[in-house]
């Protein structure tokens, strides 16, 4: 399912590359994701998928390769100004102003994508457009009644949904999840899967997920890769992907010979 070289994809990686020493952590993987799909990026631990998505978002910098939003080679820029064209990235933990309440941290990613500053009463009290906003993001993410609650006083599966209320606000075209499940109770990741299909389904965004559950990306990807080694080693449609020879070695099996 690699998109046709016609179509301008969201985001493309080519060639990226990233070493530690002589370990090779990411090896020359090229990809395309194209607007309105979602891609889960699966295989074993230590795979590489993190690190991907470090060096697409910019926590890392890449050894060889490019990272392009658009067709603009973003390669060189900061995480904060790749967030600015496009970029939106969640982590496996939740970062979270944990002192504030839950609408303050919304607030602050609304007012951020306003470019109104982060200040905690500048513009605020005077722009009840981003107080609106804020309350319409909450209400998304099933938060409305918690408004007032610091994330600290959250449940864990409370605070995965407010930091995907912070990446809704800051409105990006790519949507980076990584493990957005982790942690959770079962009851728990229905709602969070439920808001991830959403995303997707509004708009035209791009949506990438690193996920370990098969369950979780059967239900939510329109494309997997796979990544072994550093190296991608499948792509295209989930079940053929999943049926793949080299997914049953190179992911399946070692689940299995983990467990």
């Amino acid at each position: 399912m690699t998109p046709p070289a016609t179509a301008m994809p969201a985001l493309e990686t080519r060639g990226l590359t990233v070493r530690f020493g002589g370990h090779v952590a990411v090896d020359n993987v090229s990809c395309r994701f194209t607007p309105g799909t979602l891609t889960a990026i699966v295989g074993p631990n230590g795979a590489g998928k993190t690190t991907y998505f470090n060096l697409v978002s910019g926590q890392l910098r890449a050894t060889s390769g490019q990272v392009l939003v658009e067709g603009e080679d973003i390669t060189s820029l900061s995480p904060s100004a790749r967030a600015k064209r496009g970029l939106g990235r969640a982590f496996q933990l939740t970062n979270l102003f944990p002192d504030l309440t839950t609408l303050e941290n919304v607030r602050l990613a609304v007012q951020s994508r306003a470019e109104a500053g982060w200040s905690l009463l500048k513009v605020w009290n005077g722009r009840r457009d981003l107080i609106e906003k804020a309350e319409e993001v909450l209400e998304r993410v099933r938060l409305s009644d918690k408004r007032d609650i610091a994330p600290k006083a959250l449940s864990h599966g409370d605070q995965r949904k407010l930091e995907v209320a912070l990446l809704i606000a800051m409105e990006p075209r790519v949507f980076m999840f990584d493990e957005p499940t982790a942690g959770m109770s079962v009851d728990e990741v229905p709602t969070v899967l439920e808001l991830i299909r959403d995303i997707k389904q509004r708009g035209n965004a791009t949506v990438l997920l690193v996920e370990h559950k098969m369950d979780v990306v059967r239900s939510l990807a329109d494309r997997i890769i796979v990544l072994h080694n550093g190296a991608l080693v499948a792509d295209g449609d989930p079940a053929q992907v999943i049926a793949s020879p080299v997914v049953q070695e190179a992911y399946l099996g070692v689940e299995a010979a983990n467990g």
